[in-house]
C-alpha cells in the first residue's frame, strides 16, 4: 500500500482546489430550499465554476454524468442530481462536490435541510457533523487511523446511530481515491500511522436507523431499512500543526460545517 505524503507546495495546490469546492458548497447550502430540484442544484454548482481554474471532479469519473452528488433523505452517497427530483419541506439533502485544480483534488460534502425538518433528523445532522469534528481532531502525526474511525463510531453509537461500513474515506491528492481507506469505525491504536503530509477525505455517512446498505442501481447507496442518513465531509492534511482542513478557509475556525 503506498501513501503519499505531500509537500507543503502540494497542500497549497490543493488548498485552491477546496477553497473553490467550499465557496459552492456553501452557496449551495444557501440555495437548498423547497421546491428546487437538484438538478436546479446541479446547473447552479456549474455555473458557479465557470471561468474557475479546474474542472469538476466528479462529472465523467467512472461514468458518473454530473458534477455533484446530491443524496436524499435515505439515500447515502451518490445520488444523481435529477429534474425530476423536487426537495420537499422536511427532507434533508447530502451535497457532494470536488474540485480538480492543476492536477490535484479536493473533496468535501454537507448535508442540508430542506425547511423544517424534525427534530430527531436535526439531531442526526447535529451528531453526524460532530462526529466529523472529533474525527479530524484525532487527524494528528502518530495518532492510527483507527482512532480517527474510533472517534467518529464511538460518537455516533453514543447516540443510537449507526455508521455505514460499505463506504469509507479515502486518501486523495492526485488522484481522487487513493491509499488509505479509512473506515468510520475501528479501534484506537490500530491500523496505519498517521504521518506529516498524509490527505485523507474524512467523510462520515451516518444511518438513523440499522447500517445495512441497499444498491438501487449502480450508482444510488440507500439505506435497507428507508431510514434518514447524513454525510458530511472534508479533506485534512497531517501538518506538524496539527489538522488542516483543505476544504475550507485557513482563517476559518470552530466547526467543521
Amino acid at each position: 500500500m503506498a501513501i503519499h505524503l505531500r509537500s507543503a507546495e502540494e497542500l497549497e495546490k490543493m488548498h485552491r482546489a477546496g477553497l473553490i469546492v467550499h465557496e459552492t458548497l456553501t452557496a449551495l447550502r444557501d440555495l437548498v430550499r423547497p421546491g428546487l430540484t437538484t438538478m436546479d442544484l446541479e446547473k447552479f454548482a456549474e455555473e458557479k465554476i465557470v471561468g474557475r481554474p479546474g474542472k469538476a471532479a466528479f462529472k465523467g469519473y467512472r461514468g458518473y454524468p454530473c458534477s455533484l452528488c446530491t443524496s436524499v433523505n435515505s439515500e447515502i452517497v451518490h445520488g444523481i442530481p435529477s429534474p425530476r427530483r423536487k426537495l420537499r419541506e422536511g427532507d434533508i439533502v447530502s451535497i457532494d462536490f470536488g474540485m480538480e485544480v492543476d492536477g490535484y483534488f479536493a473533496d468535501s460534502a454537507v448535508t442540508v435541510p430542506v425547511g423544517q425538518i424534525r427534530p430527531e433528523v436535526k439531531k442526526l445532522l447535529e451528531v453526524t457533523r460532530e462526529s466529523l469534528d472529533r474525527a479530524i481532531d484525532k487527524m494528528r502525526a502518530g495518532n492510527r487511523l483507527g482512532d480517527v474511525g474510533h472517534a467518529v463510531q464511538s460518537w455516533v453509537e453514543q447516540h443510537g446511530y449507526s455508521v455505514v461500513r460499505e463506504f469509507v474515506g479515502h486518501g486523495i491528492g492526485t488522484k481522487m481515491h487513493d491509499e488509505p481507506n479509512l473506515p468510520n469505525y475501528g479501534e484506537e491504536g490500530r491500523g496505519t500511522r498517521l504521518q506529516e503530509g498524509m490527505v485523507i477525505a474524512v467523510e462520515p455517512m451516518v444511518n438513523a436507523g440499522r447500517p445495512e446498505v441497499r444498491m438501487r442501481d449502480e450508482w444510488v447507496a440507500e439505506t435497507a431499512d428507508g431510514s434518514p442518513s447524513a454525510h458530511f465531509e472534508h479533506t485534512v492534511a497531517v501538518t506538524a500543526n496539527g489538522p488542516w482542513i483543505l476544504t475550507r478557509p485557513k482563517e476559518m475556525t470552530g466547526p467543521s460545517w
